[in-house]
């Protein structure tokens, strides 16, 4: 199989005059009958693609203005939280220091009350030896005298002398 290579890359002038013939009818029917069309549709598309444009602008504004309403509340959320995080922080020291006074209110009633019911045992300690007291004495007094004596004026002159005695 032996291939001339020469026809192939031959050029001929009645090739070329053909070749643009038929461009030219190709060119010529094309602006005839399509190119209307094809002009429409760019100009559709051109519409199209400036309303996309335009679209997008004001979507995009509108997400700006969205972005800084958004942005404006959440500064008043976190001016707001801070707000009441004060607040609740002085809540909790007012009622920290309302319940430490009531503390040392009724702890200083409970002192007051304790040393009330000491001096009322002390009394009643006191009251008791002094009985007591008169009881030794009048009996070691009924010994030592044997001597029968009353027994309540022998008592008055022991209680005398306690009470002389327990005042010094």
């Amino acid at each position: 199989m032996n291939v001339v290579i020469d026809n192939y890359l031959r050029l001929s002038y009645q090739d070329m005059i053909m070749v643009l013939i038929s461009t030219f009818l190709i060119v010529f029917i094309a602006k005839k009958y399509f190119w209307n069309i094809l002009k429409d549709y760019l100009a559709q598309r051109a519409t199209h693609i400036q309303t996309q444009l335009d679209d997008s602008k004001t979507k995009l504004k509108e997400s700006e203005a969205l972005k800084f309403q958004y942005e404006t509340k959440l500064a008043e959320a976190k001016s707001e939280a801070k707000t009441m995080i004060e607040n609740a922080s002085s809540h909790a020291k007012n009622e920290a220091n309302s319940i430490l006074d009531s503390a040392k209110t009724q702890a200083q009633a409970m002192k007051e009350k304790a040393e009330k019911e000491i001096e009322h045992e002390k009394t009643k300690v006191k009251d008791e030896m002094k009985q007591q007291i008169s009881e030794i004495a009048f009996m070691a007094a009924q010994k030592v005298v044997e001597k029968e004596l009353d027994v309540s004026t022998h008592k008055k002159y022991v209680e005398d002398f306690i009470n002389k005695v327990g005042d010094e």
